[in-house]
């Protein structure tokens, strides 16, 4: 059987890496240390205000009940579910240290000490879902206490900045909103270390948008259609939205729903959808008990009553399924490995460069080590990873520049003529005559212009990327 492919980013930073070991000494434990992040899954974070559904999502991806759902302030400190055996966790300290922590399976972990003392759990559970992609849940924006939100941006802004000893290092962000984000939301947004590529945007709470469960129309589809029109508004900030019912995706994936509550809804599938949720408000909820009225609420919401019940006499398989289908959750996994993992990669490739940085800096070695990541920097293959970082940078200082759409073409682009912008069956000759066009539309705009540092630095990659594609064969 042939070994999978290995990426070229990878193939690239593992060479790299190899050479610094080859120095022997203590560059071995450095080499070791920042493959350890290379080949670790990129980290995702899920962001979002207060009662976003932020944990319930991160149940839903995992496939179990581990964050903590049920409490005002469900999550109050940041925390990392990473796939791996046995299941663990770990307390890290606001003062670097690092103390193991009682697990249970399927169940939250329990802290010893203040939420205020804590950076983050790290969780590590035997997990299918996890492997490509490693979840971090955090506390809401603009919650109840300061403390919540101080603990967020701690580990996703303040951590790179500065001691790094609270960041959990992430790589790419979902964040949760409802029908439109807040001024606030889009500001965090900003804020986080990432660009559109790598931020993804769920419009959460799926199931009761608009009118609701009896409103004109189906709220899921309305969402849909409301996700796609908010997507292309807030390009410059994520690179799509995309409509989710948490509730239902977390009761689909994580094994909550049994026969008899199935049974129990069935019972009242012969109901037009205005009786049954007249009963669900009803004391008396006949032939439903109050307690099985409450746990098919909990579990499935009003829309996931009233739309599946004719799903559930066919049993709980079916209605599993029906909630699985309709939740919106398998589009989210898809655009999360095909598109924001694919970027996180970069962004995760761009900070071992940093780091291989930092360490030349401090490092006796250090022209070896410069010498190893020159090489690296300037390889074909790591592109993608200069252009991203060029990017970021226009974001945060220069957003209006009109390089950042070109970037974006070159970043989005999966071949060279998608690139360049040309149909996806241009020939040779077509894509190098384009990319000949654009290296001198480059370079006069490098001549010519006066441009903020941010610019600069893109063009001389645009530069450089147009000189690659021209030779195209």
């Amino acid at each position: 059987m042939n070994a999978p492919a290995v990426d070229p980013v990878h193939a690239v930073l593992d060479s790299g890496l190899r050479q610094l070991a080859a120095f022997g000494d203590d560059l071995v434990d450095h080499a070791n240390r920042i493959g350890a992040i290379l080949w670790s899954p990129p980290r995702v974070v899920i962001v979002g205000r207060l009662k976003a559904g932020k944990s319930t999502l991160v149940n839903a991806l995992i496939g179990a009940p581990v964050a903590e759902t049920a409490a005002l302030e469900a999550t109050n400190v940041v925390t990392v579910y990473q796939d791996g055996a046995p299941s663990r966790a770990e307390l890290a300290t606001l003062d670097g240290h690092r103390r193991g922590l009682p697990v249970t399976a399927g169940m939250p972990v329990e802290l010893p000490c203040p939420a205020a003392e804590i950076a983050y759990v790290h969780r590590w559970l035997p997990s299918a879902a996890l492997r490509d992609l490693t979840l971090v849940d955090t506390p809401g924006l603009a919650t109840l206490t300061t403390a919540n939100e101080d603990a967020t941006r701690r580990a996703l802004v303040d951590g790179f900045d500065q001691t790094r000893t609270a960041s959990v290092d992430a790589d790419a962000a979902v964040f949760l909103f409802d029908a439109t984000p807040r001024a606030d939301e889009l500001d965090f947004l900003a804020q986080l270390p990432f660009t559109p590529l790598n931020t993804l945007g769920v419009l959460s709470r799926a199931d009761g948008f608009g009118e609701g469960a009896l409103g004109r129309q189906d709220p899921l589809e309305h969402a849909g259609r409301h996700a796609a029109v908010l997507g292309a508004r807030l390009r410059g900030t994520v690179s799509a939205v995309t409509p989710v019912s948490g509730l239902m995706a977390q009761t689909s994936h994580t094994g909550a729903l049994t026969e008899r509550d199935a049974q129990a809804l069935a019972q009242v599938s012969a109901l037009s959808a205005l009786d049954l949720a007249e009963l669900l408000e009803s004391s008396d909820p006949a032939p439903l008990t109050p307690e099985q009225r409450d746990r098919l609420l909990d579990l499935l919401g009003e829309y996931g009553v009233l739309a599946g019940r004719h799903a559930a006499a066919r049993g709980a398989a079916a209605l599993n399924q029906w909630l699985a289908e309709r939740s919106g959750v398998a589009e989210l996994r898809r655009v999360l490995h095909a598109s924001i993992g694919r970027f996180a990669v970069l962004h995760r490739a761009q900070r071992i460069l940093d780091e291989l940085d930092r360490l030349a800096y401090r490092h006796a070695a250090r022209d070896g080590i410069r010498t190893i990541v020159h090489r690296m920097r300037v390889d074909p293959a790591m592109r993608p990873v200069t252009l991203l970082a060029d990017l970021a940078r226009l974001h945060s200082d220069d957003p209006r520049s009109p390089l950042v759409d070109e970037l974006r073409a070159l970043l989005e682009g999966r071949s060279p003529a998608e690139r360049l912008g040309l149909d996806p069956a241009a020939g040779p000759d077509r894509i190098r005559a384009a990319a000949q066009a654009r290296l001198g539309e480059a370079q006069s705009r490098a001549a010519l212009y006066t441009h903020t540092a941010a610019e600069d630095t893109a063009l001389v990659s645009l530069v450089a990327a147009y000189q690659e594609m021209a030779a195209f064969r």
